[in-house]
């Protein structure tokens, strides 16, 4: 079956589905047409087609993440492929970082960047791990976040390790009018 633009019945078409609809028996009458099998039904059912262009389409499924393939972090670790942008989170309430985090996101996209970097920092000398560094995954992996983000990961140790993340941008499309 081809994936081409799908075409309105034809004339011999809506002919061929109204003899299969006149031999069709509702659910709710199966039991009496068991019993006479000579029923008929009095409506006339409706194509598919005038039922499926009177039905809304159901929201499209975001976009999976995918993983960064190791040329390309090896190549981003040696400096052969630049980063796009980076932005520091650093000292950031969650709220102030979301909303910086969302823009930049947006302008890199716009700009054309394919690979920018995010600083979360590390967190507290204690061991314990930053707030930034364990909720920036979670609004990058987020269905809203999914027209911007291709995929993220880890950064290597001389872009920050632990406190920094890859984040690769998808591309940018305008929509035609």
């Amino acid at each position: 079956m081809s994936r081409g633009r799908k075409r309105p019945p034809t004339a011999d078409d809506l002919q061929l589905w109204m003899k299969v609809v006149e031999t069709v028996i509702p659910l709710g009458e199966r039991s009496a047409a068991a019993a006479t099998p000579e029923t008929k039904p009095t409506q006339i059912a409706t194509p598919p087609a005038a039922i499926l262009s009177a039905q809304p389409r159901p929201p499209k499924p975001p976009p999976t993440l995918s993983i960064m393939d190791r040329r390309t972090r090896s190549r981003l670790t040696r400096g052969v492929v630049a980063i796009g942008m980076r932005i520091d989170l650093h000292g950031l309430t969650q709220m102030t970082a979301e909303g910086r985090l969302r823009r930049f996101l947006r302008d890199a996209q716009e700009a054309g960047a394919k690979v920018v970097l995010v600083i979360t920092g590390k967190g507290s000398a204690d061991g314990e791990r930053g707030v930034l560094r364990r909720v920036v995954p979670h609004w990058l992996a987020s269905a809203d976040m999914r027209g911007l983000v291709v995929g993220f990961e880890e950064a290597s140790r001389a872009h920050g390790g632990a406190g920094a993340l890859y984040v690769r941008i998808r591309r940018f499309r305008q929509i035609r009018a």
